[in-house]
Parts: C-alpha cells; sequence; structure tokens
C-alpha cells in the first residue's frame, strides 16, 4: 500500500505486464529493415476506429491484443462479442489487480440470469431522466425494427409499442421491462393500473384519447400480434430471465465511470442468433445512454470508456450514426470489427438518413482493413487513394493491416502494419476465478427471477 506511481508502473512491469505509457502499442511498421513501433493515442483513439477483414486474416487477434492493453492500463472497457472466443480470450490476461472489475455476461448461464432491463433509466437529473425515457423508448423500437423489419414491425405498431414502454417508465415505483410491454395491450387491468401512474402528458393523451377510441376489432387484432411477435421472447425462459428483471445486475453508468471491464459473449450457438442479436442491441443502446447522462459531469471528469463490437452490424439500428458522431465529447470510444461492407447497407437507409456504412466512414478517425475481397478492396482503394491498388490491398498478408490513423486530427498516409501475436502472461486459472465470482456477485438464482416474473406476468402454476 502508499506506493508512488512510479513504484507502482514499475512493480507492474515487473509483474510482466507491460506499461504503454504513450497509448496502446497496436503493431510494427517495417520499412527498408526499420522497425517502427506504432502506438495508438488515447485522445485519437476517441475518434472511433473501424476494422475490416474476413476470417483467418489476423482480424481478431489485433483486437484482442488492443482491448488486453486497456484491462492492463487500468482503463475500462466492455466487449460485446457474438462468437465468445474473443472474450475468453481477453479474460485469461486479466491481472490479479483487476479480477474485481471484470463482469462477465454470459446469457447461456441459465441457473444464475443477469438482469438487463432496456427500460430501466439510470439518470438521475429529472431533466435528463425525461430525454432518457424518450431515447430509451425510441430505441427499444428502433431494435425491433431491426429484427423484425419495417414490413412487419409498421408505423402503426411502432406507435403502440413506443407509448408502451414510456407508460411503463413513467412507473416510478415498479417500472418495467420489454416482456410487459404486450401485457398492456391484452390485459385491461394491468393497462388501467399501470396508466394510472403516468405524468408524461403526450403518454395519457395516447391512452385517454387515442387507444380509447381503438375499435374493439381492432384491439382484438393487436393481441395475436403482440404475442406472436413478442412471445419467443417471454417464452424462452433464458431471455425472459434476463430482459424481464426489472433491476438490471449492473449500472452500466457505474460501469463506465468506475473503469470497469464488462465481457459480453453472445455466443450464438448457445443462445441462438435472434436472442443473441436482441442482447447486443440492448447493450450498444443501454451504453450510449450510459454515456449521454455524463452531461451532468463536466468534461474533464469523463473517464474513457472503450467499446469493442465485433459483427457490429448486427447491432447497429439506424441511430448508429448519432452514437458516432455523439459518443466522443461523453469520452465513449468505438471499435468497430467485421467481415464484409455489404453487411452495412448502401449509401442511404429507406427513410433518407445516412446508412450505418455512410455514418461509419463518415465518422471512423481510423480505418484498418486485414484481407479482404475484391469488391471491398474497391471500396477501401478510395479511401487509401492515390497511395494503394485493389491489388495491393487484396494481397496482403495475414496478421498484417493496412491503416490509415487519425492523428491529431489529421489523417496519415495509408501504410502497413504487422500485429503482434503474444501468448504471455496467459492464465487460464484466473479466468476461471473471475468467471465464478462474477456470477456470484452480478448473477441472481434462478428460482427467484422465475418466481418473480412469474408473479408479475400472472402466470399461475
Amino acid at each position: 500500500e502508499g506506493k508512488t506511481p512510479k513504484q507502482e508502473l514499475q512493480q507492474r512491469k515487473i509483474a510482466g505486464f507491460p506499461i504503454f505509457t504513450d497509448g496502446v502499442l497496436m503493431g510494427w511498421n517495417e520499412y527498408r529493415n526499420n522497425k517502427t513501433p506504432i502506438y495508438f493515442t488515447r485522445k485519437d483513439r476517441g475518434r472511433h476506429h473501424y476494422i475490416i477483414g474476413k476470417s483467418g486474416g489476423g482480424k481478431s487477434v489485433f483486437v484482442g491484443y488492443m482491448a488486453r492493453q486497456d484491462l492492463w492500463n487500468g482503463d475500462g472497457l466492455c466487449i460485446i462479442d457474438p462468437h465468445g472466443d474473443l472474450v475468453e480470450d481477453v479474460i485469461a490476461f486479466t491481472p490479479k489487480e483487476r479480477a474485481k472489475d471484470v463482469i462477465i455476461f454470459n446469457p447461456a448461464d441459465h441457473e444464475r440470469p443477469m438482469g438487463l432491463n432496456m427500460l430501466e433509466i439510470i439518470a438521475t437529473d429529472p431533466a435528463l431522466r425525461a430525454i432518457e425515457k424518450d431515447r430509451a423508448a425510441l430505441d427499444a423500437t428502433s431494435i425491433f425494427i431491426k429484427i423484425f423489419n419495417e414490413e412487419i414491425f409498421g408505423p402503426r405498431i411502432q406507435h403502440y409499442f413506443r407509448n408502451g414502454c414510456l407508460t411503463l417508465m413513467d412507473d416510478e415505483d415498479e417500472g418495467g421491462t420489454l416482456i410487459d410491454v404486450p401485457r398492456l395491450f391484452v390485459d385491461d387491468a394491468f393497462m388501467k393500473y399501470k396508466t394510472s401512474k403516468v405524468k408524461n402528458p403526450v403518454v395519457k393523451a395516447f391512452w385517454e384519447h387515442e387507444y380509447a377510441n381503438t375499435g374493439d376489432r381492432e384491439k382484438q387484432e393487436m393481441i395475436p400480434y403482440f404475442s406472436s411477435k413478442f412471445g419467443p421472447f417471454i417464452t424462452n425462459t433464458t431471455i425472459r430471465n434476463i430482459i424481464g428483471q426489472p433491476k438490471s445486475a449492473f449500472n452500466l453508468r457505474r460501469v463506465m465511470d468506475d473503469q470497469k471491464v464488462l465481457m459480453v459473449n453472445l455466443s450464438k450457438g448457445m443462445i441462438g442468433d435472434l436472442n443473441a442479436q436482441l442482447l447486443g442491441l440492448i447493450f450498444v443502446s443501454k451504453i450510449n445512454m450510459a454515456a449521454m447522462s455524463r452531461a451532468d459531469t463536466p468534461e474533464e471528469e469523463r473517464k474513457d470508456f472503450f467499446l469493442y463490437v465485433d459483427e457490429f452490424q448486427n447491432f447497429a439500428t439506424d441511430t448508429f450514426g448519432e452514437i458516432l458522431s455523439e459518443a466522443r465529447k461523453y469520452h465513449l470510444a468505438l471499435i468497430m470489427a467485421h467481415q464484409y461492407i455489404a453487411q452495412i447497407g448502401g449509401s442511404k437507409s429507406k427513410d433518407g438518413k445516412p446508412s450505418i456504412k455512410d455514418a461509419v466512414f463518415g465518422n471512423a478517425g481510423t480505418i484498418m482493413s486485414f484481407k479482404v475481397g475484391a469488391e471491398d478492396a474497391e471500396y477501401l482503394e478510395k479511401e487509401y487513394a492515390p497511395l494503394l491498388s485493389q491489388q495491393d490491398i487484396i494481397g496482403i498478408a495475414n496478421f498484417t493491416t493496412y491503416c490509415k490513423l487519425n492523428i491529431d486530427n489529421a489523417t496519415t498516409r495509408p501504410f502497413d502494419m504487422k500485429t503482434i501475436w503474444d501468448n504471455h502472461y496467459k492464465n487460464p486459472e484466473v479466468a476461471k476465478v473471475i468467471k465464478e465470482y462474477s456470477r456470484k456477485m452480478y448473477g441472481r438464482k434462478k428460482e427467484y427471477v422465475d418466481m418473480e416474473i412469474e408473479a408479475r406476468l400472472g402466470i399461475v402454476k
């Protein structure tokens, strides 16, 4: 105890964890037998980082190496991983002094589910709470548009759903969750009870005028619609026990401010594609809302938080552009990785907003490409013009990347960089201990959660 920062630094170095005072080490540039280490400073990382590459080219190794350094440097970070391998890799490099900072969110752990409530409001200031409620209702609607698409989740149903979300959030005593939304339109007594607590005049008007004057036939049509769309999430106990807990297992604002390490393992094989996508979308939205709630803190006090999202196209809605443009001032830096540009759409989305592709290339300060196909190389050639040809971009070796870095708000010329493969300091035993600690600390016993949710949904056993 009571070590000086210098002693602390030396001790960490002796313990075998490299500390990079100039940001994170990304790799080496080799030119005429000169090896230059490439560091990426904290300030420049704030402008977001886009990484593309087919599987097997070294993309995950690189992302894992960066995340490990954030972990070693004491920073706050979150990894959203649809495969599970990246999370498993990074956990095994956790230094002992950070073990208690790690939260492992693993939805496949049925015995101790961790709550994740999309409709739980984090902000404490009344004005910020109102903004967050609107944002949560809007994001929840965008999430289901992304999952079901506009044809199925059309404008009318969006309107009902958004008002349903706002209604539940206005109940300051008990709140509500996504699985309670369909119940508002199916169970009259529940609807009357919840609407009696509504303070928002617009939402009040929706129930008293619009919904009250909706014909019975139309209301009857809503019931099978809500049941069929939300049924899969409500009847699947694994997902229900996560999104149906009114109190989330952890407060994402605290996670960011206290520099915790949140590992989200959404291995599709364990929980299914749709469930993995829903949870990933909720995390991206809630982390963004937590970042925006930092409006109550002076900028110099906002701690950097790094959000790594693999296969990010699955977890990005139309509001993704806003996240990218706003996040920087709240010190949330994104590292987005995926395999093909076609996954993030064309040039315009249907409603005239920029597509995810435009938002990414318009806002990402740093662009990196590992091995890509001809179509992507053709697009990237414009980004790297005039120095690299399509052939150069396609022909890159494994574990090597072309990159265009953002340094002091200016973009470098594209250069090639060898990434680092380093398995020193790996400790699978630490990983086991952390997993056990995390599930005991943040998960809740399945039987309690079952009883609670069944009581709320009025299921009689």
